[in-house]
């Protein structure tokens, strides 16, 4: 088992980012312990073998098929 600091620093992330990907579920077997002086994570080795840590910012963009621009019929009233 593995703190959420040794976690953040086997994979280069941050120790915020453990702790929400832990609460989110994304590490199979992670649990809160209490101690005297709070309480941490503990997450299972194995739970971090092959995770991908996310990029940064919003992803890219599909390109979807998108519809031509039609001509508008002559009797459509444009809303103001």
């Amino acid at each position: 088992m593995l703190t959420a600091k040794e976690v953040a620093h086997r994979l280069g992330a941050g120790e915020s980012s453990i702790r929400k990907w832990a609460k989110e579920g994304k590490f199979a077997g992670a649990r809160i312990e209490e101690s005297p002086i709070g309480r941490y994570w503990l997450i299972p080795e194995r739970a971090i073998d092959g995770f991908v840590v996310p990029g940064i910012g919003r992803p890219p963009k599909v390109a979807s098929k998108s519809v031509p621009n039609l001509p508008r019929s002559p009797d459509t009233k444009s809303k103001p």
